[in-house]
């Protein structure tokens, strides 16, 4: 499946009914996912390993990720309401690969991501610590930390992504490199690709003035050690 048709499909995925603003829940667009779902594809990244969508909302990533031939896609996120609308987004993609949608707060350990099958229960109370597995790809989206409560939220998420992971793509604020870059060379890995990025996000939060907002955003893989 060429990019263009991934984005086709996955302009199905329906975006947040009731957003929660501390939560910073705002849709990947499909045009962002495919192309950072491609990527992976291309970097073999996502054939025949195991993918975990952190923090997944409405499943836009994870479901991406299930149409490139994956072993396993799990999607995490903390939001019932957000995995109820991964549900049934998952029947509107259908890809040929199942997701597990797991109720979990991806940023808290330990988080249990073994291979045995698992339900929610399971991997939001495992006591066992994780160990990174060069056979796991983490893609995820992660709050910008722009509320006040929520500062360097992606710092947490990128905290699992090292602790769980062979390699990550995560997107992440504009001007975000040399945090990024830094982070991952304290934690044994290396940005191996980066790109800008422009998210065109519908107006759903009564903040905002204009029926839709341009976000300008950074994207990295990182490859962990």
């Amino acid at each position: 499946m060429s990019k263009a048709a991934l984005e086709r499909r996955l302009s199905a995925v329906e975006g947040f009914a009731d957003p929660k603003l501390e939560l910073e829940q705002y849709p990947t667009p499909a045009d962002l996912a495919a192309h950072l779902v491609h990527l992976a594809d291309v970097q073999g990244d996502l054939g025949g390993r195991t993918v975990f969508d952190l923090g997944t909302g409405t499943g836009m990533l994870a479901l991406g990720a299930a149409t490139r031939g994956p072993e396993r896609v799990f999607g995490l996120d903390r939001d019932p309401a957000a995995l109820a609308q991964a549900r049934e987004n998952h029947g509107r993609v259908g890809p040929a690969v199942g997701v597990e949608w797991l109720l979990a707060d991806a940023t808290r350990h330990p988080l249990c991501l073994g291979r045995a099958r698992a339900d929610a229960d399971a991997a939001a109370s495992a006591s066992a610590r994780a160990d990174r597995d060069s056979a796991v790809t983490v893609l995820m989206n992660p709050p910008f930390g722009a509320q006040r409560d929520n500062v360097h939220a992606d710092r947490a998420f990128l905290e699992t992504a090292a602790a769980v992971a062979g390699v990550s793509y995560s997107v992440h604020n504009a001007g975000s490199r040399e945090f990024v870059e830094a982070f991952a060379a304290d934690e044994g890995g290396e940005v191996t690709h980066a790109f800008r990025a422009e998210l065109v996000l519908p107006r759903q939060y009564d903040h905002q003035t204009s029926e839709r907002e341009v976000l300008d955003a950074e994207v990295f893989r990182i490859r962990w050690r």
